[in-house]
């Protein structure tokens, strides 16, 4: 069973979809731009030099909520391409707004779960880079298994970057970030590149949540892994082994 067939068979989704008010504004955008920038799950491998209209350096965002950060990294960073997938409409029609009011061209969404999008429509070896940025925690014990930083997606994610692609996650729950830093440190493609947890990057700016957090004196743990340089070969043996 390779990597994709065992993300299949051992998929749990890892958030609910809830009925969230969806504002005037949010629903005009999502609208409006989805229509430009939305990018329709389909069971087909996904062509980012035709999406993006370029060749360049794509990240992925998975979980990107009202999209704040994502509009101003994608901003601050010109020279890369942005995907960023959620599936709550208020947070896409909010990322919609930002980036027709920022004119972003280099970020595109996907209404949809990440799982089967990762599985289906992304090349192996197509991301210079990946955000998942504060996942559901799903703090209950008995909830746990819906979390989303298990050990089938992120061999799933890591097949997905190219060797050097970067992994960049945060949580602001120490027990998750516990379990991120045993499930990222398992896995024999990843890297570390750090010891253990790494200070905030540039590259992730403080949302107004964060900071009121770390005011109250609540902590936030940041994990950045690369995919190893000479994981092809070990890749290709992992393959073999599951097949």
């Amino acid at each position: 069973m390779g990597t994709d067939a065992a993300a299949r068979a051992g998929h749990i989704r890892s958030f609910v979809r809830r009925q969230g008010r969806v504002s005037n504004a949010q629903q005009r955008y999502h609208q409006e731009m989805m229509a430009k920038i939305g990018v329709p799950y389909a069971a087909a491998r996904l062509d980012f030099d035709a999406l993006f209209g370029r060749v360049a350096p794509r990240i992925l965002e998975i979980g990107f909520g009202m999209g704040e950060t994502s509009a101003v990294i994608a901003a601050l960073h010109p020279e890369n391409d942005y995907l960023g997938i959620e599936v709550h409409t208020p947070g896409v029609g909010s990322l919609c707004k930002l980036v027709a009011e920022k004119c972003l061209h280099n970020q595109r969404i996907i209404q949809h779960d990440a799982v089967e999008v990762l599985r289906d429509m992304l090349m192996p070896g197509s991301l210079a880079g990946a955000h998942i940025f504060f996942p559901d925690p799903w703090p209950k014990m008995r909830h746990h298994k819906r979390r989303l930083l298990q050990a089938p997606f992120v061999a799933l994610l890591t097949s997905r970057l190219q060797p050097g692609g970067y992994l960049h996650c945060a949580t602001d729950w120490e027990d998750y970030a516990q379990q991120m830093l045993a499930v990222l440190s398992a896995e024999t493609l990843l890297e570390n590149t750090v010891s253990g947890y790494a200070p905030r990057p540039e590259q992730r700016p403080q949302t107004k949540f964060e900071q009121r957090g770390r005011r109250l004196g609540h902590g936030v743990w940041d994990l950045v892994f690369r995919r190893r340089l000479d994981s092809l070969q070990a890749e290709d043996d992992r393959q073999n082994e599951l097949a």
